[in-house]
C-alpha cells in the first residue's frame, strides 16, 4: 500500500509539469495546421459535382458516340452509287465476197434499288443507335455525379478522422516524451508508459490509413473533374441532410422500370434486334439495278444503234440468308433473356439500397447533433485531469479510443447512407434524397 502512494506522487508531479511544457508546442502546431489548410482551396460537395461534369475528359467519348451514332443516322437511307459500264470492240462484215469492217461500242447506266422497306429498316436501326448513344451519355453524367460527390464526401470524414487520430497520437506522444525523460521508477507507471506507447501506435496507424484514403480519394477526384492529380484541395463542411424517409417500395420499383438506364438500354436494344431480324428476312430479296442503255455498231456503210433500258437482278437460287436470319433470331433471343435478367437485377439492388439507405437512417436518427463535439470535449477533458493525476489510466485510454471510434463510425456511417442514396439515384431516375443545408445553419 505504501509503495503504491510512493509511485503515485512521482508520476502526478510529471504530468502536472508536463500540462504547462506542452501549451506552447501544441498551440504552434494547431496553428500552423490552420495555416496550411487555408491556403487549400475548399470545395463544396456540390461545386465539385458542377465541375466534374463540366470538365470530365470522358465525356467527349460520349459525346463522339452520339455523334458516330447520327453519321451512320445519315448513311442508312442514301442510296448505292449508280454503276457505269463501257464496251468497245471491232466489228466486221462478211457476204458475198465482200466485207466490212468498222468500230462498235455500248454504254450503260444501272441504278441499284434496294427492296421495299429495306432502307425503313436501317434507318430505325440507325435510329436505336442513336438513342443508345444517347443513354449511355445521360448514364454516365448520373454515375459520374453520384461518384463525386461520394469521393468529395470519403475525402471530407478521412480528412476528419486523419485529424482525430492525429491530435490523439500527439497526446499521447507528449505524454510518453515526457514519461520516458522521467525514467519512472516501479511497475505501475512501466505499465502505464507501455499502454500509453501502444495507444499511440493505434492512433498513428489510424491517422496513416485516413490520410491513405483521403489521398486515394483526392486522386480519383481530380482525375474525374478533369484536374492534375496533384492538386490539392479540401471539402467543406458536407453541405445536405438525409430525407426522412423513402417512397413506398413499389413506386421506387415503378419508377426504376420505366427510368433505369440499364432496363431502358436492354429495351432498345431488343427493339433494335427486332428489326435486324425484319432486316434480314428482307434481305433474302435481291436489289435490282435498272438503267438506261445505249450501243452503236458501225461496219462500212451500214450503222446500227440501240437505245434502251435494262434491268438486272440476281436470282436467289442458292443462298436464302437463312444464316443471318438465324443469327439474328438467336441475337433477339439473348436480347430478350438479358432484359429479363436486368428486371430481376434491378429490383433486387432497389430493395438492397432501400434497406441499407433506411437502416443506416435510423442509426442517424439516435445521434445527438453535437455527438463528436461531446466526445472530443470529453477526450480533451480526460488528457488534461490525467496530467493532474485526477483520471485513472484505463479510463483516459478508453475516452481517446472512443473518440476516435465515435468520429470514425459517425463519418462511416453517413457515407454509407449517401451512397445508398447515390445508388437509388441511379436505379431509380428519383432525385437524391437530400436536403442542401444552408451556410449559415452548416457552421453553426
Amino acid at each position: 500500500m505504501k509503495l503504491t502512494k510512493a509511485l503515485q506522487w512521482p508520476r502526478q508531479f510529471a504530468v502536472a509539469s508536463l500540462a504547462v511544457s506542452l501549451t506552447v508546442p501544441r498551440a504552434s502546431t494547431q496553428e500552423s495546421t490552420s495555416i496550411n489548410a487555408a491556403t487549400v482551396p475548399a470545395h463544396s460537395l456540390e461545386a465539385l459535382v458542377a465541375e466534374a461534369l463540366g470538365k470530365n475528359p470522358e465525356l467527349q467519348f460520349y459525346n463522339a458516340e452520339i455523334n458516330a451514332a447520327k453519321a451512320g443516322r445519315k448513311t442508312a437511307d442514301v442510296l448505292n452509287n449508280p454503276e457505269v459500264s463501257v464496251g468497245a470492240g471491232e466489228k466486221r462484215v462478211s457476204g458475198g465476197g465482200l466485207g466490212a469492217e468498222g468500230l462498235a461500242w455500248s454504254v450503260s447506266v444501272a441504278q441499284p434499288f434496294e427492296w421495299p422497306g429495306r432502307i425503313g429498316l436501317r434507318k430505325a436501326i440507325a435510329n436505336h443507335d442513336i438513342e443508345l448513344a444517347e443513354l449511355g451519355y445521360a448514364r454516365f453524367k448520373v454515375a459520374l455525379s453520384g461518384r463525386v460527390r461520394t469521393l468529395a464526401y470519403g475525402l471530407f470524414a478521412a480528412q476528419e478522422t486523419s485529424a482525430a487520430a492525429a491530435a490523439v497520437a500527439g497526446r499521447f506522444k507528449a505524454l510518453r516524451d515526457v514519461l520516458v525523460q522521467r525514467d519512472p521508477a516501479g511497475l505501475t507507471p512501466l505499465l502505464e508508459t507501455r499502454v500509453i506507447e501502444a495507444t499511440e501506435l493505434n492512433a498513428q496507424r489510424k491517422a496513416s490509413v485516413a490520410l491513405l484514403a483521403a489521398q486515394a480519394a483526392l486522386l480519383e477526384l481530380n482525375q474525374l473533374r478533369g484536374a492534375s492529380l496533384d492538386t490539392r484541395l479540401t471539402i467543406s463542411q458536407a453541405g445536405f441532410s438525409f430525407h426522412p424517409s423513402l417512397p413506398d417500395r413499389s413506386v421506387l420499383l415503378a419508377a426504376a422500370r420505366t427510368n433505369n438506364f440499364e432496363l431502358r438500354t436492354r429495351a432498345v436494344e431488343l427493339a433494335q434486334q427486332g428489326f435486324r431480324v425484319k432486316l434480314a428476312k428482307n434481305e433474302r430479296f435481291p436489289s435490282i439495278s435498272a438503267g438506261p442503255a445505249y450501243s452503236e455498231e458501225n461496219a462500212g456503210n451500214d450503222r446500227e444503234r440501240l437505245i434502251g433500258v435494262g434491268v438486272s437482278l440476281p436470282l436467289p437460287l442458292w443462298n436464302r440468308n437463312s444464316g443471318n436470319i438465324g443469327v439474328a433470331q438467336a441475337r433477339e433471343l439473348q436480347a430478350q433473356t438479358a432484359l429479363h435478367v436486368a428486371h430481376r437485377e434491378v429490383e433486387r439492388k432497389v430493395l438492397e439500397a432501400a434497406l441499407t439507405y433506411e437502416t443506416k437512417l435510423g442509426e442517424m436518427a439516435k445521434w445527438r447533433p453535437d455527438s463528436v463535439q461531446h466526445f472530443k470535449e470529453a477526450a480533451e477533458l480526460a488528457d488534461r485531469h490525467y496530467r493532474l493525476g485526477a483520471v485513472p489510466i484505463s479510463t483516459y485510454v478508453e475516452l481517446q479510443k472512443q473518440y476516435l471510434d465515435a468520429v470514425e463510425g459517425l463519418l462511416d456511417t453517413k457515407k454509407e447512407a449517401l451512397e445508398a442514396a447515390t445508388q437509388l439515384e441511379v436505379l431509380t431516375g428519383l432525385p437524391l434524397p437530400l436536403s442542401p443545408i444552408p451556410p449559415a445553419e452548416e457552421k453553426k
